[in-house]
């Protein structure tokens, strides 16, 4: 009897009975792939063989263990407070971001309290060994496991039932129930599923790395993403020394937390101050040049943005912006144009948050507006001064949320003066920092330049 194959999207995991040549799903071109349509099987649930019994929600027995730590305060803080047992997390990023080194190195701490697994798929035994020693993590009970099979590697977790375990990558393993080659769309998720598994009944903890595509997104079905418990995404520049964690989903905390890392050549340190870290080459009484206050999760960060505007020598002029919103670049632009009577239609402007941060926020309006003004006018913003609030399109800066840590942050490093929205300052009580409020961009505009 001939066995029945289906075609597969690489990208999203659309399946069709023929081949297309654009995915209906996603629309990628060229990305079907023909694998054999696996069978029905049966397996055991989350919890073992044998059928649950549906509880009130106040009689289901608490779990057993609390989360723990992973020895870097850093992942703790993006997992939302430590690893819960029996989770399963997704770590994707960049080739040579630093996935590997930072999952080698919590794994060393969690070593001193009991055996922790490593599964290498890409990497040999010794290569693992090498840039173990690298990182200065061969001296605990670190177990190495260069293997490929799905089987096997259960197999190892169930004798030497570690502590925690790392599959590095999900793309490289494969499962005897399929015929399809490793990394396909069928394997990848056949692959995750029984990973699923063996975490929910076993209570043991799996990282399992993921590759990225070139747009960005962790390879494989989208369903991948949607099957772990935290997805987590390493961002960075390859030309910048740090690294930013952070928590794209998360069912055991907030997805809003970041995690800041210092790459060095023993490994990733972490960051304990990231604001003093994106300032510290700032230039000062530089025009184009604003500082503002961003707030990630519980965490608040003072990062630097910088513009640049340049006449043209195009019909059309460029908007360029790394780290933040271009769009929203275009709608200040139109705003400083109407309300400020600043003419900026011939002009190149230029946006960058200094450092390899990420603006998302709607509170870094002001302080991305007045970076424009100041370069176009050529006058400098005053380095001692810390700006923060939302524009609106009638001109009005608007009041933002929880502006009491941004403004303790910004007396932390130094800073004397903050421009924050006039809706903010009638319910905030004087400190060391001196506050001004605006309603409206003009009165940003005349305090500042």
């Amino acid at each position: 009897m001939r066995q029945k194959t289906v075609f597969s999207c690489s990208q999203c995991g659309c399946q069709s009975p023929k081949w297309l040549g654009k995915c209906p799903d996603c629309g990628a071109w060229n990305s079907m792939a023909e694998e054999l349509k696996p069978g029905a099987t049966k397996g055991a649930g989350l919890h073992g063989q044998g059928r649950n019994q549906a509880l009130p929600i106040g009689e289901v027995p608490p779990q057993a263990e609390a989360r723990f730590s992973c020895g870097i305060g850093e992942l703790d803080r993006v997992l939302g407070g430590g690893l819960v047992p029996g989770s399963l997390v997704l770590i994707g990023g960049d080739p040579g971001i630093g996935k590997s080194t930072l999952l080698l190195q919590a794994m060393h701490h969690l070593a001193a309290e009991g055996a922790v697994l490593y599964v290498s798929g890409e990497e040999s035994a010794a290569q693992t060994r090498l840039r173990g020693e690298r990182l200065g993590v061969s001296g605990r009970p670190l177990l190495v496991l260069a293997e490929n099979s799905l089987e096997e590697i259960v197999v190892q977790v169930e004798k030497i039932r570690p502590r925690a375990v790392v599959v590095d990558s999900i793309q490289t393993v494969w499962t005897h129930s399929l015929e399809s080659a490793p990394g396909s769309v069928s394997q990848v998720r056949e692959s995750a599923g029984k990973l699923m598994l063996l975490a929910k009944g076993s209570g043991i903890p799996i990282f399992i790395v993921g590759h990225v595509t070139k747009d960005g997104a962790i390879a494989g079905p989208r369903v991948l993403e949607h099957m772990v418990d935290t997805v987590l995404y390493f961002e960075g520049d390859r030309g910048h020394p740090y690294r930013i964690l952070r928590a794209v989903k998360n069912r055991f905390g907030s997805t809003n937390e970041i995690g800041v890392f210092e790459m060095k050549s023993g490994g990733l340190a972490e960051v304990a101050n990231p604001s003093e870290l994106f300032l510290s080459e700032r230039p000062l009484d530089a025009p184009g040049s604003v500082v503002t206050a961003s707030l990630e999760g519980s965490r608040t960060l003072l990062v630097e943005v910088q513009a640049l505007v340049t006449p043209s020598s195009y019909g059309t002029p460029r908007r360029t912006t790394i780290g933040a919103d271009s769009n929203r670049l275009a709608l200040l632009v139109a705003v400083l144009e109407k309300k400020a009577g600043l003419h900026l239609g011939g002009q190149d402007i230029f946006l960058n948050v200094a450092g390899g941060a990420r603006l998302t926020e709607p509170a870094a309006d002001l302080a991305m507006l007045l970076a424009v003004a100041s370069s176009h006018l050529d006058r400098p913003v005053p380095a001692n001064a810390v700006v923060f609030g939302e524009v609106g399109l009638a001109g009005e800066v608007r009041a933002i949320t929880q502006p009491e840590p941004r403004i303790s942050e910004a007396g932390k490093l130094g800073f004397e003066q903050c421009l924050l929205p006039e809706g903010n300052l009638r319910r905030l009580a004087g400190g060391s920092i001196a506050l001004q409020g605006v309603s409206t961009v003009q009165e940003a505009l005349e305090l500042l330049l």
